[in-house]
């Protein structure tokens, strides 16, 4: 016979109010697409996140959780406070920023978060097989785990592999979550808890059935974490890669130059020379130092100064995203069909192609025996290179 659950830590009703119309609110957030560059969808995340934190101070108060007590010794009702840290690491991912530099306290508050989801799990029993192995493999090296890399031998069919099972594994997940929440005791166990005097769940099978439905939630939550800690180092990596921000200027003091003085101009000048001298493609400001004012043309239509003919500025506008290279138009095979066409290629050489002779055909042969004859008897009486007058032979 199974023990009793229920207990002096059962979470107090106003408390289960307030985790469900966080966990509301969060789920709406999710589902939704807001502008993420809006004031308004910076302070909802800002007022979830307190929302989440105060919960927190809540459950830490009643010490719903012990290290000295085993899943068993949990009641049902408290089971839905093991996942906030975990919703905490969702909302705080979906924090605006404006710069890697801002970027990277919010992933390493939503590593903590999700870190401190693990530590709970892991402390009552619920981090087992597979996700055991993972969370070993985390604790290792924190900032190079990968789930792809995990796959034994590392190469792209076992990363591939790896990849289609952590996706199957994880609709399995929904689909088994999805399936328990449409149970009727489940939902009936929640009408119950709507009301004032609402326990953590119904009795005999009917807090089986919910308590189900919160141990497949923290299932489901568990495998989102470690995709989410690998989507974290990538993030990361990248961040690494990104250019420092550049300082800032300091503000002009009461002293300094006015802005158009001529010494500023002579100084703004000489660093336009200096950067233009390291160009390959000399811009035509360029051009203008050693040629500074005047006309381009004279009235004769004689030119002055270096320039260059363009189109409009329309023309320009148009063509700044455009290849700076011809796309071919057809094949090799279509152009030469075409040049074919057009008689521009020749078709054999310049001589005509030798007829072949039919041995059967005897008048055709004496035609050739008596032609030879005669091309023999005129060589015979015509020296080689007779009558050519120009080259002499």
């Amino acid at each position: 016979m199974a023990p009793s659950r229920e207990s002096s830590t059962q979470p107090p009703q106003s408390l289960r109010k307030a985790l469900h119309l966080a966990e509301s609110r969060r789920a709406a957030l999710e589902q939704s697409s807001p502008d993420a560059t809006s004031p308004s969808y910076a302070a909802e995340i800002q007022s979830l996140l307190a929302q989440f934190t105060a919960l927190l101070d809540q459950m830490r108060s009643l010490a719903l959780f012990s290290p000295n007590e085993t899943l068993e010794d949990v009641p049902t009702s408290s089971l839905p406070y093991m996942s906030i840290h975990h919703s905490i690491a969702e909302v705080v991912q979906r924090t605006p920023f404006t710069g890697p530099s801002e970027r990277g306290p919010v992933l390493r508050a939503a590593r903590d978060a999700y870190e401190r989801f693990l530590a709970l799990l892991e402390s009552y029993g619920l981090v087992e097989g597979p996700y055991a192995r993972l969370l070993e493999r985390y604790r290792d090296d924190p900032d190079k785990f990968s789930l792809l890399l995990a796959a034994a031998g590392g190469g792209q069919t076992d990363r591939r592999a790896a990849k289609v099972a952590s996706y199957q594994a994880e609709k399995a997940l929904r689909e088994k979550l999805a399936f328990l929440r449409s149970n009727p005791a489940y939902r009936d166990a929640g009408e119950e808890e709507d009301d004032d005097e609402g326990g953590g769940g119904g009795g005999g099978g009917d807090e089986e059935v919910v308590r189900e439905v919160y141990l497949s939630d923290l299932a489901y939550r568990l495998h989102k974490t470690f995709d989410a800690l690998d989507s974290l180092n990538k993030e990361e990596e990248i961040l690494a890669m990104a250019p420092a921000a550049a300082a800032a200027a300091p503000p002009p003091s009461s002293t300094s130059r006015p802005p158009n003085s001529q010494a500023q101009r002579r100084e703004r000048d000489a660093d336009e020379e200096d950067v233009s001298a390291t160009r390959l493609d000399q811009p035509l400001r360029s051009t203008r130092h050693h040629h500074p004012g005047g006309p381009l043309l004279s009235r004769q239509g004689k030119p002055l100064q270096p320039f260059t003919l363009v189109g409009s500025r329309a023309e320009i506008a148009r063509g700044v995203f455009r290849p700076g290279h011809n796309l071919p138009t057809m094949s090799i095979d279509e152009y030469l069909a075409e040049e074919k066409r057009q008689g521009n290629i020749l078709q054999g050489g310049t001589d005509p192609p030798r007829q072949v002779l039919d041995e059967d055909d005897m008048a055709a042969v004496d035609r050739e025996t008596y032609k030879a004859r005669e091309w023999d008897d005129y060589k015979d009486d015509h020296r080689r290179g007779a009558g050519n007058t120009l080259n002499m032979g």
